[in-house]
This record gives C-alpha cells, structure tokens and sequence, in this order.
C-alpha cells in the first residue's frame, strides 16, 4: 500500500496533464477526479467554481495526485522522479526508456542530456512542458533492484550539504532504513563529502536524496508529499515532528525545517469531504481536525 503520494501543483491544467502522461507510462490511468464545489469558495478561488479541483492517477501502478489550482507555486527540480529502467525486469529498458524520454522532452528541456555518465551507461534528466522532472535511468542489473518509479529530494540553495541530515531526520519520523549513500569526491571542490546520491525506505516506499550546488530554487508546493494517516494520534504525531512553518499551515500542509512541503491527512478524507460543508471546514483548518467533519 503506498502511503506516501507525491502532489504536483498545475496552473489550470490537471487534468491535461493527467491525460499527457497516463497516456505515456505503462498501466497509467485516472482513478479519480474531483471538483471545486460550486459556492462557498475563498475569493482567490472564485474562478474556479465547478472546476477540476485535483486528479489522481497511477503511473506504472504509482499514484499521484495532480492539484488544479493557479500560478503560486510553479514546479521545480528540487523534487523529481527517478524512472529505473531495470533490463533484467525489462529486455527492452532501453528502448523503452528512450521512447519515454522523446515523449518527456517534447516542448520540454534537458537539464542533463541522455547519454553515458560514469553512474549509468544510458541516463538523462529531463523537465517535461509542466516543469516536472525526471530522471531516465538503465539500470545495473546486478545491483540492488530498486522501484520504477523513486522520488528524489534534492537539497541545494540554501540546504546544500543538509541531505544526510534529511535522510536521518526522516527515517526517524517514520521509521525505515538508509540504503546506497554515495558522498561527492574531494576533487568534486565546495561539495566534497557531501551526498552526491544516496537512497532510503520509509513506510515501505523508496526515495533518493542528493546535494547540489549552483542553481536558485528550492522546495515549494509545486510538489508536496501527502502522507495517508490511520487516525488522529498518528496524524498529530507526524505534525508534531514534521511541521516546523508556521505560516505555511493550512489545510493540513505544513513544511518541515528543510522546507519540503507534506499534507498530513486521514486515510478516509475522500469520506470526509462528502459532508455538508466539508470543503469549507478544511480550508479554516491548519492541522486537520477528523472530529471537526462530523
């Protein structure tokens, strides 16, 4: 059960871009979508009265959540999805892998290009025309097999060398395990020592994590991580260690010390937003309330 699923903010085009990349992964699919009530909604949201309010979808049996809403919080490289093209899964990973890449790159950009690295002989990183990004691996197949689809924390800006301090700081949340750890060489300048990869398990989930240096942004709401929560006690429990913005609470999002954004919510929200008045209820909420629903 994935417990963790990744939310991409969209300026208007959710469900666009829902359909662009179902159409484009294997086993993709829509599984649900939901709309803006009609009334009742805060004036910044007026506009989109009646319309797609988010999209959930699975790639390769991965579930997302896309968030229709305006322009506030553009997506940015700092959180991008590792695609592992394994050929002892798949005899024709790289062939597959190139095909996705040329459907990623349309009216998109190339932030490395695909060719060989010393870490993988096929491998690029491209930002789709949504401005969400990913990382195209084949694989070893001798190493240790790894999910299809891994997200992957990168922190830089103004966290650059804070990546281990991450890894540690969320095993410990929610329990788990570190797994390759990779550190920058010392010819490798300003970032020597630090993770230039390293993977780790939390709620049975995979995530990478690396520090980079030389770019200008950083962790927004473009891409949160919603955790499904059994009852408030865990809820709270998560909030408590996880929340470290104040300003940034609402809805049931906070943002952790590094900045990363999370939603904390119950595993029947879905049930919960049926309720008369339910949608107005969570917007004068900051911390989620089960109870307040009832």
């Amino acid at each position: 059960m994935q417990r963790i699923v990744p939310n991409l903010w969209f300026d208007h085009t959710a469900a666009e871009a829902a359909d662009f990349y179902t159409s484009m992964f294997p086993q993709g699919r829509v599984t649900h979508t939901q709309r803006y009530p009609t009334q009742g909604l805060a004036d910044f949201q007026a506009e989109l009265a009646g319309q797609v309010l988010m999209v959930e979808f699975e790639l390769a049996g991965y579930r997302f959540i896309g968030i229709n809403a305006g322009p506030e919080f553009p997506v940015n490289p700092s959180v991008s999805f590792m695609l592992n093209f394994d050929p002892s899964v798949d005899p024709q990973a790289r062939e597959h892998l190139d095909e996705l890449w040329a459907a990623l790159s349309e009216g998109g950009q190339a932030l490395m290009p695909l060719q060989e690295y010393d870490f993988s002989p096929h491998y690029g990183w491209v930002q789709d025309r949504y401005g969400v990004s990913w990382q195209l691996m084949l694989t070893n197949p001798s190493g240790d097999p790894r999910p299809f689809i891994v997200p992957s924390i990168m922190f830089g800006h103004t966290i650059q060398g804070r990546a281990k301090e991450g890894i540690d700081f969320y095993t410990s949340v929610f329990g788990g395990r570190i797994g390759t750890v990779a550190l920058y060489p010392e010819q490798a300048g300003p970032v020597a020592g630090s993770v230039m990869f390293a993977d780790f398990e939390v709620l049975g989930q995979w995530f990478a994590a690396m520090d980079a240096a030389g770019q200008d942004f950083t962790f927004n709401c473009g891409v949160s991580l919603m955790v499904e929560c059994a009852d408030q006690a865990e809820l709270d429990r998560y909030w408590e260690q996880l929340s470290a913005v104040p300003e940034a609470e609402q809805c049931g999002w906070c943002a952790d010390r590094f900045g990363l954004s999370w939603q904390l919510v119950p595993v029947n929200l879905g049930e919960l937003m049926t309720a008369p008045d339910s949608f107005e209820k969570l917007m004068g909420m900051k911390k989620i309330e089960i109870a307040a629903f009832g």
